[in-house]
């Protein structure tokens, strides 16, 4: 009997925006809402949120420049990336919406350190001191050090083939302080 020929895999496409969007939602990532002090406050939901360095630490976020937020977020010393957890479809949503106010109710939220306001009920949030902005194709990069975070225990949202989900609480990873950890209120690097 002659051994069996392995199927030929597809070719390659073109790497164009829609190619590309189409790919990348096989990767799921948190789902984030970033929010920036203003008047009226900003505040966009982001699937981009990611650590670029521990030591210092660094995290980003991308923002695209025709977003109504940029504004506001191309000249913020601060911003808070808030990490949703998996009942906040509809915060996400909110976030997400155009020509909303999306800080009026049902969103809770309250002014935290330095004017930046802070969403009520999120998995964990960090409060960031924006280091810089670069600019690449239609999107701007923003760079931030945390300065100071709260995590409370749970289980994420996730952005998932262009919808939310979450992980199974049957499967999902344990807490990382096992079952009722505390809370964790602490600066992000060590100050004085």
């Amino acid at each position: 009997m002659p051994p069996s020929t392995p199927a030929q895999p597809d070719p390659p496409i073109d790497a164009d925006s829609a190619a590309l969007r189409a790919i990348l939602r096989h990767q799921a990532s948190t789902v984030t809402v970033v929010t920036a002090p203003g008047a009226p406050p900003v505040g966009f939901t982001a699937t981009s949120f990611t650590s670029v360095s521990l030591e210092p630490p660094i995290v980003s976020f991308c923002l695209n420049l025709a977003s109504s937020s940029w504004p506001t977020v191309s000249r913020s010393r601060h911003v808070a990336v808030h990490l949703l957890a998996h009942d906040q479809r509809e915060l996400a949503r909110r976030f997400a919406t155009s020509s909303v106010d999306r800080f009026a109710g049902p969103t809770r939220w309250r002014p935290g350190p330095q004017g930046v306001p802070i969403l009520d009920g999120v998995l964990a949030w960090l409060l960031c001191r924006v280091v810089d902005r670069v600019t690449v194709g239609d999107h701007a990069i923003v760079l931030a050090e945390p300065e100071l975070l709260h995590a409370d225990v749970g289980t994420p949202l996730l952005y998932h083939r262009g919808g939310y989900a979450g992980l199974d609480p049957a499967t999902g990873p344990e807490p990382p302080h096992g079952p009722g950890a505390a809370v964790v209120t602490a600066p992000a690097r060590p100050t004085g």
